[in-house]
């Protein structure tokens, strides 16, 4: 870890005793530049990695202090890609990922929210898409948006550039829970995911994930080897 990442994480990351340790959290300050915010989660990321057990990673995502849509700033492209690629890396972790959001989502904020196993969102809560001088921003929010909802809902979104309210978000499934005490729901959220096991998240997740793009059977292929995988431990199981 660099010495930019270590600072970075002693400002926003912390352990939590939610069922004895089970989660760790990541206050999301999206108003902080690009840089420190991929630092933020690829610190995080580190963690989880490092880590032996169930774990659960909690998102707070607070965009009260957000002023504009405007995103990501003025920064480069391998800026972006770090970015991207620090997404995709909490996106693939073996944990269980929850997002608890407020106020308006966009940008950063909306990024982590799609890419994350459960959504919490408050009252409050807006999607908004990133435009930059009346440009939409191209970035893996529309992948997400597609691989969530289809191209039809999708393309309403990005092509009119549509704010999401929080009732919308529920109804398409962009929000799993809406809760005005995010603490507790955070805390339900954390124990009943924290009972999945890790091998078997990242299963379910890539069965999820190939599904929409694979070919029956190709896909086919893969969930056999699932399929065996669960007999196997059912069998393990009996026999003990």
């Amino acid at each position: 870890m660099t010495e930019g990442e270590t600072a970075t994480m002693s400002r926003h990351l912390e352990l939590t005793g939610v069922s004895g340790g089970l989660a760790l959290v990541l206050t999301v300050d999206v108003t902080r530049p690009l840089a420190e915010l991929t630092d933020s989660v690829n610190a995080i990321c580190e963690q989880v990695e490092k880590r032996v057990g169930r774990t659960v990673v909690v998102l707070r995502l607070d965009g009260t202090a957000a002023q504009s849509r405007v995103w990501p700033g003025e920064v480069g492209i391998r800026d972006v890609n770090r970015w991207e690629r620090a997404v995709r890396r909490l996106e693939r972790l073996p944990a269980a990922n929850v997002v608890a959001a407020s106020g308006p989502c966009g940008g950063p904020a909306l990024d982590l929210l799609l890419a994350v196993d459960f959504r919490i969102g408050a009252p409050d809560l807006v999607l908004l898409l990133p435009v930059n001088d009346g440009h939409f921003w191209p970035g893996m929010s529309v992948y997400r948006l597609v691989q969530n909802l289809g191209v039809a809902r999708a393309r309403q979104i990005v092509i009119w550039g549509m704010d999401i309210s929080v009732a919308k978000a529920s109804e398409l499934g962009l929000v799993d829970q809406v809760s005005e005490d995010l603490d507790d729901a955070v805390h339900t959220a954390t124990v009943l995911m924290g009972r999945v096991s890790d091998q078997e998240l990242a299963v379910r997740r890539q069965l999820l994930l190939e599904a929409s793009a694979a070919e029956y059977d190709d896909a086919l292929g893969v969930h056999l080897a699932a399929c065996d995988r669960e007999l196997r431990r059912l069998a393990v199981g009996a026999a003990s």
